[in-house]
Protein backbone atom coordinates (compact mmCIF):
# COMPACT_ATOMS: atom_id res chain seq x y z
CA UNK A 1 0.00 0.00 0.00
CA UNK A 2 2.96 2.39 0.27
CA UNK A 3 3.29 2.27 -3.74
CA UNK A 4 0.21 4.10 -3.53
CA UNK A 5 0.75 7.69 -4.78
CA UNK A 6 -2.27 10.28 -3.75
CA UNK A 7 -3.84 11.48 -6.65
CA UNK A 8 -5.26 14.71 -5.12
CA UNK A 9 -3.15 18.31 -5.11
CA UNK A 10 -2.02 20.13 -2.13
CA UNK A 11 -2.82 23.40 -1.75
CA UNK A 12 0.90 24.66 -3.39
CA UNK A 13 -0.28 22.55 -6.61
CA UNK A 14 -3.68 23.92 -6.87
CA UNK A 15 -3.65 26.44 -9.82
CA UNK A 16 -6.42 28.16 -8.27
CA UNK A 17 -5.39 28.51 -4.45
CA UNK A 18 -5.17 31.98 -3.58
CA UNK A 19 -1.60 32.48 -2.25
CA UNK A 20 0.04 36.23 -1.46
CA UNK A 21 3.16 36.68 -3.03
CA UNK A 22 4.53 36.80 -6.11
CA UNK A 23 3.48 33.48 -7.22
CA UNK A 24 2.03 31.80 -10.01
CA UNK A 25 -1.37 31.46 -8.44
CA UNK A 26 -1.65 35.12 -7.74
CA UNK A 27 -0.48 35.96 -11.30
CA UNK A 28 -3.72 34.05 -12.41
CA UNK A 29 -6.17 36.00 -10.51
CA UNK A 30 -4.33 39.18 -11.15
CA UNK A 31 -4.88 38.03 -14.77
CA UNK A 32 -8.56 37.13 -14.15
CA UNK A 33 -9.97 40.18 -12.22
CA UNK A 34 -8.03 42.41 -14.37
CA UNK A 35 -9.99 40.44 -17.57
CA UNK A 36 -13.27 41.42 -15.21
CA UNK A 37 -12.31 44.91 -14.96
CA UNK A 38 -11.90 45.52 -18.66
CA UNK A 39 -14.86 43.89 -19.49
CA UNK A 40 -16.98 45.76 -17.05
CA UNK A 41 -15.34 49.28 -18.91
CA UNK A 42 -15.84 48.09 -22.18
CA UNK A 43 -19.92 47.34 -21.30
CA UNK A 44 -20.14 51.01 -19.25
CA UNK A 45 -19.05 52.78 -22.03
CA UNK A 46 -21.17 50.23 -24.71
CA UNK A 47 -24.13 50.48 -22.49
CA UNK A 48 -23.77 54.33 -21.63
CA UNK A 49 -22.81 55.83 -24.57
CA UNK A 50 -20.27 57.56 -22.62
CA UNK A 51 -16.73 57.50 -22.08
CA UNK A 52 -15.97 55.72 -18.86
CA UNK A 53 -14.23 58.87 -17.03
CA UNK A 54 -17.79 61.08 -18.24
CA UNK A 55 -19.84 58.17 -17.06
CA UNK A 56 -18.05 58.61 -13.69
CA UNK A 57 -18.11 62.56 -13.69
CA UNK A 58 -14.34 63.11 -13.40
CA UNK A 59 -13.99 64.49 -16.87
Amino acid sequence: MSGFKNSTPTASQDPNALRPGFTPQSENWNGRLAMIGFLSVVLIEALSGQGFLHFWGIL
